[in-house]
C-alpha cells in the first residue's frame, strides 16, 4: 500500500506535467511543466535505486506465507515494483549498479537525440532536381528543404525526390540508433535478460520474442497472396497513369492505393460530414455505452481556473446504479500550437483509498477538430469520428477500470493489450446499426443511408492486405533490430533483408528508412502491438458484439473481465475470460486476415 501511495503522490505531478507540457496553450506554462518533468524523473531514478525500499519489497515476495496471502492484483503489483527496481540493475553489485544507472541515463538521452534528428529535413542543391518540381519543396537560398515524403502527392516524380532525399542517410543519426541499440542490450544484459526484447516483453499478452516472431512470420504468411494481388493492381493503375515508368516502387504504395480506393468507391468525405456533427456523435457515444454498460456521460460546468482552454469541456461519467465513476476533459478543438496527434492522457489514476473510499479517476482525450461555424456546427469527417470513438475506447478503460492500486490503473497495462477496447471501438463505429443510432444530417434530420456506410467500410479493405504488410515489415525490423547483439550486419543491409522478406517493395539504395522510425523510441520491441490489439479487438468484436452491438451482458463481461482489471491482471487471462477460450498465434492471426474479406452484400449492390 505505502508504495502505491509514492507511487500516486509521484504520478499526479508526473502525468499532470506530462499533459501541461504538450497541450497548454501558453508557453510559461509548457516550460514550467518540462521542467517539473525532469525533477520528478530524477526523484523517481533515485527512489529505482533506493536498496533499502528495493530490500523490504524483495523481503516481502521472498516471504512464501505472506505471498499466499495476497489477493492476486496485490501479488502482481508488488512484481511490477519489483521489476522496475531490477530494470534500474539494483540487484546487481556497486560497480554494475552505477553502470545500470549510466546506461539509463546515456539510453534517455539517445532517445531524445534520435527523435529529434528523425524529424529534422534534409537540404539538397535545388539544380539537382527539374524545375518544374521544385515549387513543392521549401527554398533555403540555393537549396531545397525535404521535409517529409509528400506520400499524398500525384506527380511520381516529387514522391520519387522526396523518399530519396528525405531518407538519404545522416552519419550522426545512424551512429545515435547504432548506440541506442547496443545501449539498450547492454542494459537488458547486464539486468539478466538474453536481449533488449526479452525485457520489454515480459509481462505483456505475447510474453516471448520468439511468439512475437511467429506470429509476424505466420501472419506474412497469410497476407502473401493478398499483398500480391494489391500490389499487382497498384502497378496496373501506375501502369495507366504513366506508362513510360510503371515499375512499382516504396514511395508508390500510400499514393496508388488511395488512387484505387477513390475509382473503385469515390468516398467524398464531404458527403459524409453533415452526417456527423459533433453534437450527434456524442449523443450516439452516450446512447452506446448507457445501452452497452449503463453509463451516461454529463456535461459539467467548470470553476474558474481548471481548464487551459476556454473550449475544454467536462464530462462526468456517471454509472445508473454506482454513480459518478471519473471525469473525462474534453480538449477537442484546433488551436495555434496545439499537437495535431488525437491522444488520451491520464490525469489522475484510480485507486482504493486508506479510508475505504475510491479516487476517481480522471483523464483528457485531446482531438483536432474544426470548429463550428457561423452556418454550420462541428463537422467530422469519417476518419474523425472513427478516431473520437477510438480515444472514448481508451477513456472507458480508464474510466471503469477499478484496480486497487493506481499503479496499475485503466490503461496503465502491457502496451499489447492496451489498443484492445479503443480498437475495438472502431468495429462499434463501422457497424450500421450504431451509426444509424446518430448520424442525422444537421440540417434535414435525415438518416445516412445504409449503402454510404457499407461502401465506407468496403473502402477501407481497397489494398488493406499491402498496408497490414507494410506493419508486419516495420514489426519484424523492430525485433530483429532489438534482439541478439552484436547485429550480424548494419542496421541498413538488415532493413533491406527484412524489408524483400516481409513486404516485397524493393529496397532503394542510398535510402535509410530506418534513421526515420521515431516509433523505435516508444515502442522499442513493442511495434508488433498494434497488430496484436487488433487482432484480440476482431475477436471479441465478431464472438461477443457483432451479433448484437447493444448485447448488454456482453457488455457487462467485458467491463468484469477486461476493463475493470487496467494492468493489475496478465491480459492473456484477460482475453481467456471474454472469448472463454485460450487463443493461439493462429487465431490471432485469422482474425486479421479475415477483416480483410469483402463484404458480399457491397460487393453484389456496388456491381
Amino acid at each position: 500500500m505505502i508504495f502505491d501511495q509514492l507511487s500516486d503522490a509521484l504520478c499526479r505531478v508526473a502525468d499532470l506535467a506530462d499533459f501541461v507540457k504538450i497541450a497548454h496553450p501558453d508557453f510559461a506554462f509548457r516550460e514550467a511543466a518540462e521542467e517539473a518533468c525532469r525533477n520528478i524523473g530524477t526523484v523517481v531514478e533515485k527512489l529505482n535505486t533506493d536498496v533499502e525500499l528495493c530490500q523490504s519489497l524483495r523481503r516481502l515476495l521472498a516471504d512464501e506465507v505472506v505471498m499466499s496471502s495476497l489477493d492476486p492484483e496485490t501479488r502482481r503489483v508488488a512484481e511490477l515494483f519489483m521489476f522496475d527496481f531490477e530494470i534500474s540493475g539494483i540487484h546487481l553489485d556497486e560497480e554494475k549498479r552505477k553502470k545500470a544507472v549510466n546506461l539509463n541515463v546515456r539510453i534517455l538521452d539517445l532517445c531524445n537525440e534520435f527523435l529529434t534528428g528523425a524529424h529534422l529535413p534534409n537540404k539538397i542543391d535545388k539544380n539537382v532536381l527539374p524545375e518544374h518540381i521544385r515549387y513543392n519543396f521549401t527554398a533555403e537560398g540555393n537549396y531545397l528543404q525535404v521535409a517529409g515524403l509528400h506520400a499524398d502527392c500525384p506527380d511520381d516524380l516529387v514522391r520519387e525526390a522526396a523518399y530519396k532525399i528525405f531518407l538519404y542517410p545522416n552519419a550522426e543519426q545512424l551512429s545515435r540508433l547504432e548506440e541506442l541499440l547496443a545501449s539498450r542490450n547492454s542494459l537488458a544484459q547486464l539486468v539478466g535478460y538474453d536481449t533488449f526484447a526479452h525485457r520489454a516483453l515480459q509481462g505483456t499478452m505475447a510474453e516471448t520474442p520468439e511468439t512475437v516472431t511467429q506470429f509476424l512470420e505466420k501472419l506474412s504468411d497469410q497476407l502473401s497472396k493478398r499483398t500480391r494481388k494489391d500490389f499487382e493492381m497498384m502497378t496496373k493503375m501506375k501502369m495507366k497513369l504513366n506508362p513510360q515508368n510503371s515499375k512499382l516502387m516504396p514511395w508508390d504504395h500510400p499514393y496508388y492505393s488511395g488512387v484505387l480506393r477513390a475509382e473503385r468507391y469515390n468516398i467524398d468525405p464531404g458527403l459524409y460530414c453533415p452526417f456527423f456533427s459533433l453534437g450527434a456523435c456524442m449523443e450516439g457515444l452516450n446512447s452506446l455505452f448507457s445501452q452497452l454498460l449503463g453509463i451516461s456521460l454529463y456535461a459539467e460546468q467548470t470553476q474558474r481556473g481548471e481548464v487551459w482552454s476556454e473550449d475544454v469541456r467536462k464530462l462526468a461519467v456517471v454509472h445508473e446504479t454506482e454513480g459518478l465513476l471519473g471525469y473525462i476533459y474534453c480538449d477537442f478543438f484546433q488551436r495555434p500550437d496545439k499537437p495535431h496527434q488525437d491522444c488520451h492522457f491520464t490525469v489522475r489514476g484510480g485507486r482504493l483509498r486508506e479510508n475505504g473510499e475510491y479516487q476517481l479517476p480522471v483523464v483528457v482525450l485531446m482531438l483536432s477538430l474544426p470548429h463550428s461555424t457561423r452556418g454550420a456546427p462541428t463537422l467530422l469527417s469519417p476518419g474523425m469520428m472513427e478516431n473520437l470513438f477510438h480515444e472514448m475506447g481508451h477513456a472507458m478503460h480508464s474510466m471503469l477500470g477499478r484496480t486497487r492500486y493506481q499503479h496499475v490503473t485503466g490503461t496503465r497495462c502491457p502496451t499489447d493489450f492496451a489498443e484492445v477496447p479503443s480498437i475495438l471501438m472502431e468495429y462499434f463505429a463501422n457497424d450500421y446499426r450504431v451509426v444509424n443510432q446518430f448520424a442525422r444530417h444537421y440540417k434535414t434530420g435525415q438518416p445516412l443511408p445504409k449503402n454510404m456506410v457499407s461502401r465506407l467500410c468496403e473502402s477501407k479493405k481497397v489494398c488493406a492486405a499491402a498496408d497490414m504488410q507494410l506493419q508486419v515489415f516495420y514489426a519484424a525490423l523492430d525485433q530483429i533490430y532489438h534482439g541478439k547483439h552484436p547485429l550480424k550486419k548494419s542496421t541498413t543491409e538488415i532493413l533491406k533483408e527484412t524489408q524483400e522478406k516481409f513486404y516485397g517493395l524493393p529496397y532503394v539504395p542510398n535510402t535509410a528508412w530506418q534513421l526515420r522510425f521515431s516509433h523505435l523510441v516508444g515502442y522499442g520491441a513493442k511495434y508488433y502491438s498494434y497488430l496484436m490489439s487488433r487482432a484480440v479487438a476482431s475477436m471479441v468484436w465478431k464472438q461477443c458484439f457483432a451479433q448484437d452491438p447493444f448485447d448488454r451482458a456482453m457488455g457487462e463481461r467485458y467491463r468484469r473481465e477486461m476493463l475493470a482489471h487496467g494492468g493489475g491482471k496478465e491480459p492473456i487471462l484477460m482475453v481467456q475470460g471474454m472469448l472463454q477460450k485460450s487463443p493461439s498465434v493462429e487465431d490471432f492471426v485469422d482474425a486479421l486476415v479475415s477483416d480483410l474479406d469483402q463484404d458480399f452484400e457491397t460487393f453484389i449492390m456496388d456491381s
